[in-house]
């Protein structure tokens, strides 16, 4: 799992095709703070469907760049 403090823009070099997956968010409340989580799940052609597949945590300083980031599209 990893935990992100900080986001920094970089454009993409190429474009890819992505598959689409099923995702869920947790809301993670510890001693550092409050954290929002996002899982994937494994795409129907894996082999072991329905596996957790990604976990990323935001960090509440993370979390207060990707509202800053949302509020310009």
């Amino acid at each position: 799992m990893a935990i992100v403090r900080n986001i920094k823009k970089q454009d993409l070099q190429r474009e890819s095709k992505h598959t689409e997956v099923e995702c869920t968010y947790s809301i993670v409340r510890m001693t550092e703070g409050v954290f929002l989580q996002i899982d994937t799940y494994g795409s129907s052609s894996r082999q072991e469907r329905g596996k957790k597949s990604q976990s990323v945590r935001f960090a509440p300083e993370a979390v207060a760049q990707l509202k800053k980031i949302l509020a310009t599209y």
